[in-house]
């Protein structure tokens, strides 16, 4: 029998794929005490791969990132076992303080997830990136699975 995990990973342009056109991920970091941070982020990912998020500079996020940069994402979606995807990225956490990249990271998060016209959501970004920093994580190693591949066999 092969190996259930071979199975059911997705190759790497199917992941992605999966990265780009998938809606909420979540990041996790290292809070003061070692345990795991979560929260869910709205994100572009960039030509070289990295995943793309933008937060208040203050945030707890940013913190945990400044002590400790390594972090993990989580895209999943469907609702049951045999049809469960998802992707699970390591990574390090880089911290943006530029605010014309930080603007331009919310300009393209805008037009992901068009939140409103480009023409209208400037000024506001103008004025957020000022408080915001980009987050910047780049990928060291990723696990991935599509249950569906399994054609409803576990």
């Amino acid at each position: 029998m092969a190996n259930r995990r071979g199975q059911v990973a997705l190759s790497a342009d199917e992941a992605d794929r999966y990265l780009a056109d998938s809606h909420t991920i979540i990041l996790s970091t290292n809070d003061p005490h070692g345990y795991p941070h979560s929260v869910a982020m709205w994100y572009v990912v960039d030509d070289d791969g990295a995943v793309l998020m933008t937060t208040f500079g203050k945030s707890q996020k940013v913190k945990n990132v400044e002590r400790d940069p390594r972090c993990s994402l989580l895209v999943e979606s469907e609702r049951t076992y045999d049809k469960l995807k998802g992707l699970l990225i390591r990574g390090r956490a880089e911290i943006g303080r530029d605010p014309a990249v930080v603007f331009d990271t919310l300009l393209a998060i805008n037009r992901k997830y068009q939140q409103g016209p480009e023409e209208l959501v400037r000024p506001l970004f103008e004025k957020q990136s000022k408080k915001r920093v980009l987050l910047k994580i780049v990928p060291e190693r990723t696990s991935s699975w599509d249950h569906a591949k399994l054609g409803g066999a576990y």
